[in-house]
């Protein structure tokens, strides 16, 4: 898969199958845009294309609304993508004066003079640019005009719930990761590098990995304790996940991610990481006492076996 950030870097080509957005999250409904891109463009013996910004349009046009909480960073969703066979993805650096283009201006210059295109294959809500002002009935008539052809992909359901990164958001600031898993298609994940932290975990009997990470644009699930599955090393382990400020220890501690992993001793501070969240197992808490806490841990550990257990036997 070619990766590109300026329009230089890409020959041109007119049968290119291409598909434009934010895709922020890559959820089940981005990915059947994306399916559909590259089953199109084989389909023409052509190129598929998959153009994003960066960084995410809505920090740029909404910033007095505060910073927006992202579901993907550009690295995760470089990487989501390639496995579908995607040819070309195109990142362009969005900043306040190229979202003052307006529609038209945009697909002029970046889809038909520069990367070339045949078809468009787009969400069946989509709107492209200044302020969002082109819709997909605008881009039927671009087409027309300029001779490529556009397929809109219709809402994709899981049940009864249409998938959305709005409504995927407000899963994970619920806590509710398994809502969030079932509409993504896969867990939801942080990763970061393993830093030193206090060692309070240590003193506990769980030594925990605390996680700077790699992105303070991304959304941290609600606070609480979490049944997660951790990447570290090149192996995958389970463990415990804890979101929060510490309140046994602390009154105003700051918000904190770090996780105990289990069956799993090796020195790993300085090292990547990633977390995948499995399951809610309970609130952030305050207890009395650190002994009461432990008690809590052991039950906690005790839950997460048994989940490990369910999980290991799904897999097989």
């Amino acid at each position: 898969m070619q990766v590109a950030f300026q329009l230089r870097e890409i020959e041109k080509n007119r049968n290119s199958v291409v598909t434009v957005g934010s895709f922020d999250g890559f959820h089940r409904a981005h990915q059947e845009i994306i399916r559909q891109v590259v089953a199109r463009a084989q389909a023409r013996r052509g190129r598929s294309a998959v153009v994003t910004f960066e960084p995410h349009p809505s920090e740029v046009v909404r910033g007095k609304t505060g910073p927006v909480q992202l579901l993907t960073s550009l690295e995760e969703r470089e990487r989501l993508v390639e496995p579908f066979g995607v040819d070309l993805f195109f990142v362009i650096p969005f900043d306040y004066g190229f979202s003052r283009q307006s529609s038209r201006e945009f697909y002029v210059k970046y889809l038909v003079e520069g990367i070339g295109v045949s078809e468009v294959v787009e969400g069946y809500d989509h709107h492209f640019g200044r302020d969002r002002e082109g819709s997909v009935e605008d881009l039927v008539k671009l087409g027309k005009e300029f001779e490529f052809s556009i397929t809109a992909v219709k809402p994709v359901y899981v049940g009864d719930v249409a998938v959305n990164s709005s409504r995927i958001r407000q899963h994970l600031q619920e806590g509710n990761v398994e809502q969030a898993m079932v509409l993504l298609g896969r867990p939801y994940m942080l990763d970061g590098t393993v830093v030193r932290g206090d060692a309070r975990g240590r003193e506990l009997g769980y030594p925990t990995a605390n996680i700077l990470l790699k992105s303070a644009r991304k959304l941290v699930p609600k606070n609480g304790i979490y049944f997660v599955q951790v990447g570290c090393l090149g192996s995958e382990k389970f463990g415990m996940a804890s979101i929060g400020v510490r309140p046994t220890f602390y009154t105003d501690g700051a918000r904190v991610v770090e996780v105990n992993i289990l069956d799993f001793s090796d020195d790993i501070y300085g090292k990547d990481i990633d977390i995948h969240f499995l399951k809610r197992l309970r609130d952030e808490l305050r207890f009395e006492s650190a002994e009461a806490l432990i008690q809590q841990m052991h039950k906690d550990k005790e839950t997460s076996r048994q989940l490990q257990r369910e999980f290991q036997q799904s897999s097989r």
